[in-house]
């Protein structure tokens, strides 16, 4: 690779995503970029600690032996890619190597949005589905996403990711490695309008009424489908961010291309106001992440993941059709639990994972929706066992287009809340750059933990000392006041970008003491300042 390759990039002092189970270091001293739950993800530059074309081979040749021992050869495979900076090269030799070992390859032809291969590889049965992309993750990266037929099109799990790593490690050199020129499918030109009439067919009982859409793609893959998805569902009357419609790798107009991050969505919510919208969307680069903004009195405002989980949450569960056993609805441990108790009121079976898709999907049978509060939602999971921003945009129309009339998405939540309580949350992220001040942080808080928090006494719960499937790299501090307010705060180390996450919530339930049920209530202010000033006084790295 020459120098000049716009697959050259910087690294950010030998971090690796969640993808990556560790770095150890090669015989030459260099640190490796290794296959994680999800597959890789890592800066693309040059050596065995980067995205490159090299290590995307070895990683296929040893993905597809390990398919082979499962008795999977000459099984189909999908292969998608979105437009990140070495996307293409890097589909094309996941295609090639797997056409050379003798699997039925189906490339999808053009980049396209993360929840079509997940789709493809649940409704194609095939083996497996590589999609390459990094997400949300800052430009100079990407990565390598597995999906496996046995999970029905979910990503792996452990101890798939240690076994694949076994064998990506008995592979030479890449150059060693055979590659096979694929040629075009019918099968992978068919993948986007199945997809779409998958879920046009999945939504086409529910009413719906005109609504005025703003959407960006946040400089994706995932606008022109969201744009034709939402048109076959209903609803033509839509305007896109021009400036972040096209696909660049670059992702010029935002310092970070995640709708959570803050300024992501000024220019989606000044369009939204401009012209006179009912409904913002936002999806990040590969659109299986879905943000909804919505008009808050004079203003727009985009909702968190946790108010959007809930109301898709109760939504998908009240048009359910009646009978059959209770549907199982899903959120991570670091989610919110309005919808937890939101769903149990209407006799679903509700489930705590821990956070990923790769465990929400999997947390049990009949599955109806799952979130988490990082914006990823599966609304339909029958065919995209996988966070599906394009889906969740579709639902989240159809959601707002029953309350246009009444008071709008901001209406809805103060409904959910009348019902079940106030339910605040709030995020605060530490961006940092060397993996052990991260572990210093965590160090500090199993060490010395914090004994109250805005004058809520609190104590420590370890999840890394837990023995059941709940068990992780995370610290929860829980606190109850006696009028029933309670606080709640989960730290952990991101799994997909260099950060600590702490994630609050404080909540009251329905009547309790002077507790006030509206959003307009000073009691709601009061509650929202107490959960600020607890978030504040959690320590930084030292």
């Amino acid at each position: 690779m020459p120098k000049s390759s716009p697959l050259d990039a910087t690294p950010r002092n030998g971090w690796v995503a969640c993808c990556a189970t560790s770095s150890p270091r090669s015989r030459t001293g260099s640190r490796v970029l290794t296959f994680g739950t999800a597959g890789l993800r890592g800066p693309v530059q040059e050596g065995p600690d980067g995205m490159n074309v090299e290590t995307v081979t070895r990683a296929t040749a040893g993905l597809a032996a390990w398919l082979a021992e499962q008795g999977l050869a000459g099984e189909p495979v999908v292969v998608g890619r979105d437009a990140r900076h070495g996307s293409e090269a890097f589909a094309a030799a996941t295609a090639e190597v797997f056409a050379a070992a003798g699997f039925d390859v189906i490339a999808l032809p053009q980049p396209g949005p993360t929840p079509l291969v997940a789709f493809a590889t649940r409704h194609l049965r095939a083996a497996a589905g590589v999609m390459i992309t990094a997400s949300h993750n800052p430009s100079q990266d990407n990565g390598y996403k597995v999906y496996l037929r046995d999970a029905g099109g979910a990503q792996l799990v452990s101890p798939a990711d240690r076994e694949i790593e076994a064998a990506i490690t008995a592979i030479g050199p890449a150059a060693t490695v055979a590659r096979q020129p694929v040629t075009s499918d019918a099968r992978a030109a068919t993948v986007r309008d199945d997809y779409l009439d998958a879920l046009t067919e999945r939504f086409s009982a529910l009413p719906r009424s005109p609504l005025r859409i703003v959407v960006t793609a946040m400089h994706g893959v995932g606008g022109d489908l969201a744009v034709e998805a939402l048109r076959r569902n209903g609803f033509p009357d839509v305007h896109v961010v021009p400036s972040q419609f096209a696909p660049d790798p670059d992702f010029p107009t935002v310092a970070f291309p995640n709708p959570e991050e803050p300024g992501a969505t000024d220019l989606l919510l000044s369009l939204a106001a401009e012209v006179d919208a009912d409904l913002a969307i936002a999806l990040d680069p590969d659109a299986d992440r879905c943000a909804v903004g919505a008009r808050d009195g004079d203003t727009w405002r985009m909702l968190t993941g946790d108010e959007t989980g809930v109301l898709l949450g109760t939504w998908v569960l009240d048009h359910r059709p009646a009978g059959g056993p209770p549907p199982v609805v899903a959120s991570s441990i670091v989610s919110g639990t309005l919808l937890h108790t939101a769903a149990q009121r209407r006799g679903a079976d509700a489930r705590r994972t821990l956070t990923g898709f790769k465990w929400l999907v999997r947390a049990g049978d009949p599955l109806a929706y799952a979130y988490e509060e990082a914006l990823g939602h599966c609304v339909d999971p029958d065919n995209v066992r996988d966070k599906d921003g394009i889906s969740a945009a579709v639902a989240s129309a159809i959601l707002a287009s029953s309350w246009v009339d009444r008071g709008g998405l901001i209406a809805a939540l103060s409904a959910l809340e009348d019902e079940n309580g106030i339910h605040l949350t709030q995020p605060r992220s530490l961006r940092l750059q060397d993996p052990a001040d991260i572990a210093a942080l965590m160090d500090q808080l199993r060490a010395a933990p914090p004994t109250t928090l805005a004058g809520i006494p609190v104590s420590m719960t370890d999840y890394a000392a837990r023995t059941d499937n709940l068990r992780t790299d995370g610290v929860e501090l829980l606190g109850r006041r006696d009028d029933g307010v309670a606080l709640r705060i989960f730290a952990r180390p991101s799994g997909t970008e260099p950060k600590l996450k702490y994630y609050g919530q404080i909540s009251a339930p329905p009547g309790t003491g002077t507790v006030g049920l509206t959003r307009e209530s000073a009691t709601r202010q009061t509650l929202s300042e107490l959960l600020a000033a607890a978030m504040a006084e959690l320590p930084p790295v030292q």
